[in-house]
C-alpha cells in the first residue's frame, strides 16, 4: 500500500477525498467492464432478436452464478483491508489470504461450470421458445470455460485495489475492451481469417479476453514493486486452512446475497419471456443501461469495504462511520442523477445498444422506453442498498445481510413482480414494479443495520 495517512481519523472532508479517489478508479473499472459486455451485446444484436433474446437467456444464468462466485472470492478484500489496518508488520496475512482466494475461485469455478448447464432444464421449466432455447444452449457451452480465468482476475483485483492500486485495475479492464471487440469482430463475423461463428463467436471472445486480462493482472504484479512485496504466488501449493475457512465463511452469506439480487433479476428475465422476443430484448437494453448506471455505486460500495475495512482493523469507530457515511452520501448522489437521465434524455441512453430510427427495432424501443421510466424510479435505492452491503462488510458483517437480501429481493421482490405481471393490466411494466419493490425494502432495512452498528456490535473487532 502506498502509505496511508488514511489510518488516521480523518475528517468528512479527507474521508470524501481519500473515498474518491479509491471509489473513483473502481466505478470506472466497473464500467469499463459493463463496456466490455456491451460490446458484446452491440455485435450480438446484430445478429437479431431471437440471438440477443438467447444470449440474455444465457448470460442470466451464466452472470448470476459468476457474480456469485465473485463475491465468495471477494471475500478477501476486507480481509487485506483488515490487516493492512492493523499495521501487521508481516506481509504473511495478506500473502495467505490472497493465496487462498485464487484456490477458492479454482475450486468454485469448476462447481460454477457445471451449476451454468442447468441452463437448458431453466429454460424449459421457465417456457422459452424452442429456437431461442436451442441458440442459448450453444452460447452456452462455451462460454463457461472463461469462467475459471474471470474469477482468478477477480481476486487479483481485489488484491490490487485493497493494496490502493485501483488504477491497475481499471487500466486493465480499459485494455480489455478492444481485445474483446476485435475477438468478436473476428469470430462472429468470420473476419481476419477467424472462423465464423454466429453467436458461438461472441462466447469464444469472451473466453479470449478472460485470458488475456488474468495474464495482464499477473504481469502488473510481478512487475509493480508496491505489489510484488508482497509475493502473492511464491509457495502458491501450500494450504492455508484456516484461512481458506475464513474467506468462505465471510464470504459464502455475500455470494448468496448476491445470487438472490442477481437472481431476482434473472428471473425476471425469464418472466419477460413470456411475454415475446420483443419485450425480453426491450428489457434486456433497459436492465443494460439500468445496470451500467449500478457500476458506479457498486464501486463506491466496494471502496466503502476497503475503507471501512482498514478503521475495523485499526479499531477505529469514528473512522468507520465516516468512511460508510461518506459512501453513502457518494452512491445517493449519483444515482439520483442518472435517473433523473433515464427521465429526460433516454433516446442517447439506448442509441448505446440499439439504433432507435431503425423500423425494424420499433416494439423493442417502445418496450425499452417504458421500463427505463420505472428503472429511473428505483435507481437511488439501487444505490443505497449497493453502498451500505459494502460498508457492512468491511466490518465483516454478512450473515445478517443475506438474509435481508433473500427475504427482500423474492418476497416483496418477486412476489410482486408475478402479482403485477400476470395478475393485472401493467403486464411487462409490472415485473419492473417488482424490481423495485425488492431494491427499496432491501435498502431501508440495510441502512437501519448500517445505523445500529454500535449498538449491535459490529465494530468491536476481535483478537
Amino acid at each position: 500500500m502506498r502509505e496511508p495517512a488514511h489510518l488516521e481519523t480523518p475528517g468528512w472532508g479527507r474521508e470524501l477525498r481519500a473515498t474518491t479517489l479509491l471509489a473513483a478508479p473502481l466505478a470506472l473499472a466497473n464500467l469499463l467492464q459493463m463496456a466490455t459486455y456491451i460490446v458484446d451485446v452491440v455485435f450480438i444484436a446484430r445478429l437479431g432478436e431471437e440471438e440477443l433474446a438467447a444470449s440474455g437467456l444465457a448470460i442470466g444464468v451464466f452472470g448470476v452464478i459468476l457474480w456469485a462466485m465473485t463475491a465468495l472470492t471477494g471475500a478477501v478484500a476486507p480481509l487485506i483491508a483488515e490487516a493492512l489496518g492493523a499495521r501487521s508488520p508481516s506481509f504473511r496475512p495478506v500473502r495467505r489470504a490472497t493465496r487462498m482466494a485464487l484456490w477458492l475461485a479454482v475450486l468454485s469455478g469448476v462447481v460454477g461450470m457445471g451449476l451454468c448447464l442447468l441452463l437448458d432444464p431453466v429454460m424449459r421449466a421457465s417456457g422459452q421458445q424452442p429456437e431461442i432455447i436451442a441458440l442459448a444452449n450453444e452460447y452456452n457451452r462455451v462460454i463457461i470455460f472463461s469462467f475459471v480465468p474471470m474469477l482468478l482476475a477477480a481476486v487479483l483485483r481485489n488484491y490490487v485495489s485493497a493494496l490502493g492500486w485501483p488504477i491497475v485495475a481499471t487500466a486493465i479492464t480499459a485494455c480489455g475492451i478492444p481485445v474483446n471487440a476485435l475477438a468478436n469482430y473476428a469470430f462472429i463475423f468470420g473476419n481476419l481469417g477467424a472462423p465464423e461463428l454466429g453467436l458461438v463467436g461472441a462466447a469464444v471472445a469472451t473466453i479470449v479476453t478472460a485470458f488475456v486480462t488474468l495474464a495482464a493482472y499477473v504481469l502488473a504484479i510481478l512487475l509493480n514493486p508496491a505489489l510484488a512485496r508482497f509475493h502473492v504466488f511464491y509457495r502458491f501449493w501450500k494450504p492455508d486452512w484456516p484461512r481458506l475457512w475464513q474467506i468462505v465463511r465471510i464470504g459464502t452469506p455475500i455470494a448468496l446475497t448476491v445470487t438472490a439480487e442477481a437472481g431476482v433479476f434473472s428471473a425476471a428475465a425469464f418472466l419477460m419471456g413470456r411475454f415475446g422476443a420483443a419485450a425480453l430484448a426491450g428489457h434486456i437494453v433497459a436492465l443494460q443501461i439500468a445496470s451500467l448506471a449500478f457500476q458506479v455505486p457498486f464501486g463506491v460500495g466496494q471502496a466503502a469495504t476497503i475503507r471501512v475495512g482498514y478503521f475495523y482493523g485499526a479499531r477505529d469507530p469514528l473512522g468507520i462511520a465516516r468512511a460508510g457515511w461518506v459512501a453513502l452520501a457518494l452512491g445517493a448522489g449519483f444515482m439520483g442523477v442518472t435517473a433523473s437521465l433515464m427521465i429526460f434524455v433516454p433516446g442517447p441512453l439506448l442509441m448505446i445498444f440499439v439504433d432507435p430510427a431503425d423500423p425494424e427495432n420499433a416494439t423493442l424501443v417502445g418496450f425499452a422506453l417504458q421500463f427505463l421510466v420505472l428503472a429511473a424510479a428505483f435507481q437511488l435505492v439501487d444505490g443505497v442498498q449497493a453502498v451500505a452491503a459494502g460498508a457492512l462488510r468491511g466490518l465483516q458483517d454478512t450473515r445478517v445481510p443475506m438474509w435481508i437480501a433473500i427475504f427482500s429481493y423474492w418476497v416483496p421482490g418477486f412476489g410482486t413482480a408475478i402479482f403485477f405481471g400476470f395478475f393485472t393490466p401493467l403486464a411487462e411494466r409490472g415485473v419492473w414494479v417488482g424490481l423495485a419493490s425488492g431494491l427499496s425494502c432491501a435498502a431501508i432495512l440495510l441502512i437501519a443495520r448500517w445505523g445500529r452498528r454500535e449498538k449491535l456490535g459490529l465494530t468491536r473487532r476481535s483478537g
